[in-house]
């Protein structure tokens, strides 16, 4: 579905992704894991072309998508990021059908595809498609840009630490969601986090970035068993440190 052949990114002296060659198969979930400056969103924007790489190819489904007009390619791969990026003088049902219409639907299709993307964000239709954004909670609009990146069918999204702005009940809640999701639809999706708790729960495989370069790449179960370095054990401390406090809690209160 996805292959990157010695993706390269730099800017003047600094190179923010060096050298990085991976695949992502269809239906399958790849979690871009490192801490600022990484690489993984700069890597990210590269597969849609918001980002020119410097050196290398990006090819979806065989194709360099350098060869694909940028607005054709991004019609055909749902994005969505952190800050939601909802158009605030538009309706949720605006916002959601703003692809749709770009690619010259009906209002009727728009209409039924809204409708049909807000249930299954699980947002009511009803008391939802005529509010505006500021009228709902962080957390439901989050579940509309999801709606939003789903809107023209894509088979291919991408996510920029989609709930990381969120409180941790919300945030478990909206994984859960996308999990449920991403089976419905069977999508294959590129999900960048900082988060390896996150990581863990949503990746089918991991791959770990540091200063530009690909550390490992591997099923969590792999990574947890058999970290490649010092960097990749310190990031699998934090689920360690969560499990042996929810036991802890689970033990108190027992």
């Amino acid at each position: 579905m996805i292959e990157l052949r010695h993706l390269t990114k730099q800017y003047d002296e600094q190179v923010a992704v060096r050298d990085l060659s991976l695949t992502v198969s269809e239906g399958e979930l790849l979690v871009l894991l490192g801490g600022s400056g990484s690489g993984k969103t700069t890597t990210l924007k590269m597969i849609n072309r918001l980002i020119e790489p410097s050196a290398g190819s990006v090819l979806v489904d065989g194709r360099d998508v350098a060869e694909l007009a940028p607005h054709d390619l991004r019609r055909r791969i749902g994005y969505t990021f952190q800050q939601v990026g909802l158009f605030p003088h538009m309706t949720i049902a605006e916002n959601v059908g703003v692809t749709p219409a770009l690619l010259g639907w009906s209002d009727s299709e728009i209409r039924h595809r809204v409708d049909e993307l807000l249930e299954l964000v699980e947002l009511d239709p009803d008391e939802t498609r005529d509010r505006r954004p500021d009228q709902l909670s962080g957390g439901q609009q989050q579940r509309v840009g999801v709606a939003r990146a789903l809107a023209a069918r894509p088979r291919l999204m991408l996510l920029d630490e989609p709930f990381g702005a969120l409180d941790p009940l919300t945030r478990h809640r909206l994984q859960q969601s996308f999990i449920r999701i991403r089976r419905e639809l069977g999508l294959t999706a590129v999900f960048v986090t900082h988060d390896m708790v996150e990581a863990l729960v949503l990746g089918d495989r991991i791959a770990v970035m540091r200063a530009g370069r690909l550390v490992q790449i591997g099923t969590p179960g792999t990574l947890m068993r058999e970290p490649a370095d010092d960097y990749v054990r310190l990031l699998l401390d934090t689920p360690r440190r969560d499990a042996r406090l929810v036991a802890a809690l689970l033990e108190a209160t027992s």
